[in-house]
């Protein structure tokens, strides 16, 4: 019995010996990984793919070595013991997925734009060369298909059941993970749609309709500025520009589904502007497309919604924008486009004037004068802070859209769950400038049910004397039935699919509230009105299937600046 004990103990000496160095040995490879992809980052940024070639492969050999240590049956054994055991399997998923990323996706993309000059791609007088884009469209989609199965295997590791240190790494590794997703499954859907959607197949025809932030929709903002593009052989040219008093609205609504009627009434199918309230883009986009078509004739083939902000990225790429009697930098196009204009010009129809200047300047300048790099560069980040909203009219290149973020559709839930704040404005003018926004969410269990809570803060920062000071187009006098100076919004939140609303409250109080199904989705409506200085905070519980997920991400409008996005532990409300 002594021998045995003995030999138990021998055996847990020499395997602890064992994974403490090969342990010391996995962590010094993960830092080196750590230290190096943030090099690359500023490698690619700077374009230096020769540099980044070379810190790929010091990624990958890194990477592999940790994967190696962290992967034989003495180091699984003890990732299944109780408390230290997750940090075991931690860093063995880690290593594994920086493995995985660095061999399968970073080294064949970076091999991929080593063999892409993007100096070459002819962005010169609007003409893009697709024909390389056949060449990068296979690793670019093997390694986004790394990438997502990374992204999914990083989020299933529950870094609250490991220790600190090793928790701000794994969050850590999940951001850059995800990112990297992101940006890469962007650049493959550019890579699979673009050469037919710039008109290798034939020519196409495009709306391009920009939203203004100043006044909240669902997807950013109110159509203020639209224009028809024209794509041929790889040349885009702007060929009419319009604005909303060009559509008047309908006597007769364009269809819409019942959710969007219960939220909205039927204002997006009569009124062109309100056509972003629409919570699905794969809904607004063919309905934008018909208003085009209804009143010009050009057969349409695809909509592109973008919003104001991402002229402060686009404006880096292109340096600074002069249109009329204006110049503006990316330091100072979001305050003038969304702010200073309506003092600076107080006529609405020559406001609408400067916009279509802006906004043909801008096209002109990014299809023209901007380095192809930062352009893409620019073009990535919009798109992943939903700035950009696709819709094609043709079935193949759609149902690659939708499933991308660029589609704009309701989310899906699967490795994660998903919960949405959508903002609309009811003011009639531009106060949503002035607005701010917090969002926490938090997940348990409430009277035995899993359960999701979702609080959403919402605060009205213009000056105390706003409804005097400022224009009248801004505060909109009124004229909706909101003092001037207050903001009216209706605030939108929408649970996990399958999850019911189990309590409901603004400010600890009840009220009257319209409630819909957006798919699968409960969605409950908040109708609120704030003066100057005050905020409002809105709070729902979810529960039922979907409900209580550790994995919850929050959706919302993309807005001038962006909600403060916390987690807080669960204090039930009901």
């Amino acid at each position: 019995m002594r021998w045995t004990l003995g030999a138990i103990l021998t055996i847990l000496v020499l395997a602890i010996g064992w994974v403490t160095v090969r342990g010391i040995g996995a962590v010094n490879d993960l830092q080196q990984v750590a230290t190096s992809s943030s090099t690359l980052k500023e490698a690619v940024g700077q374009g230096d793919l020769e540099k980044a070639a070379s810190l790929s492969s010091r990624i990958a050999h890194h990477a592999g070595s940790a994967h190696d240590l962290t992967s034989d049956p003495v180091w699984h054994a003890f990732g299944i013991l109780p408390w230290l055991g997750p940090n075991f399997a931690a860093v063995s998923d880690v290593a594994e997925i920086a493995d995985d990323v660095a061999s399968n996706a970073l080294v064949p993309v970076l091999d991929a734009a080593g063999a892409l000059n993007l100096a070459s791609l002819g962005l010169s007088n609007g003409a893009i060369d697709i024909a390389p884009f056949a060449a990068i469209e296979p690793p670019l989609a093997d390694a986004s298909a790394t990438l997502s199965a990374a992204q999914d295997r990083a989020l299933r590791i529950d870094a609250d059941a490991t220790l600190p240190p090793l928790a701000d790494a794994v969050r850590e590794m999940r951001s850059t993970v995800t990112q990297a997703a992101t940006v890469v499954g962007s650049l493959h859907g550019a890579a699979a749609l673009l050469p037919s959607m710039l008109g290798a197949d034939g020519p196409r025809n495009y709306v391009l309709a920009m939203q203004n932030n100043a006044e909240l929709r669902s997807s950013g903002g109110i159509i203020g500025a639209i224009a028809l593009l024209h794509a041929e052989d790889g040349r885009v040219t702007l060929v009419q520009q319009a604005s909303v008093p060009d559509f008047p609205s309908l006597d007769e609504p364009l269809p819409l589904s019942e959710s969007t009627v219960a939220l909205f009434e039927d204002r997006p199918g009569r009124y062109m502007q309100n056509l972003t309230s629409v919570p699905d883009f794969t809904e607004a986009g063919p309905a934008i497309a018909a208003r085009w078509q209804n009143r010009f004739g050009q057969p349409i083939d695809g909509v592109i919604a973008v919003d104001a902000v991402m002229t402060e990225t686009l404006l880096k790429a292109t340096g600074p924008l002069t249109f009329g009697p204006f110049t503006v930098t990316h330091e100072t196009v979001v305050n003038f486009l969304l702010s200073e204009i309506y003092a600076a010009v107080p006529d609405p129809a020559a406001q609408d004037e400067v916009f279509s200047q802006a906004a043909g300047a801008l096209l002109s300048a990014a299809l023209s004068t901007a380095d192809p790099k930062d352009l893409v560069a620019a073009l990535a980040d919009s798109a992943e802070q939903h700035r950009i909203r696709i819709w094609s009219a043709h079935e193949d290149e759609q149902t690659m859209l939708a499933a991308s973020s660029l589609g704009g559709a309701l989310p899906v839930d699967d490795t994660e769950t998903h919960v949405g704040v959508l903002m609309n404005d009811t003011t009639g003018g531009k106060m949503d400038y002035y607005t701010d926004a917090a969002i926490t969410t938090s997940v348990g269990v409430c009277d035995g049910e899993p359960t999701t809570q979702v609080r959403v803060t919402w605060t009205n920062d213009a000056p105390a004397d706003a409804g005097t000071t400022l224009p009248p187009y801004v505060t909109a006098n009124g004229f909706y039935g909101v003092p001037p100076g207050s903001i009216g919004t209706l605030i939108t939140v929408y649970g996990p699919e399958g999850a019911t609303a189990s309590h409901i409250d603004r400010d600890g109080e009840q009220e009257s509230v319209q409630t819909t199904l957006l798919g699968t989705r409960a969605a409950v409506q908040h109708e609120v009105v704030l003066a100057p200085g005050e905020s409002s905070t809105i709070t729902l519980e979810y529960q039922g299937a979907g409900a209580g997920e550790r994995l919850t991400v929050v959706d919302h409008t993309p807005m001038i600046d962006d909600p403060e996005i916390s987690r807080e532990e669960l204090q039930c409300a009901s």
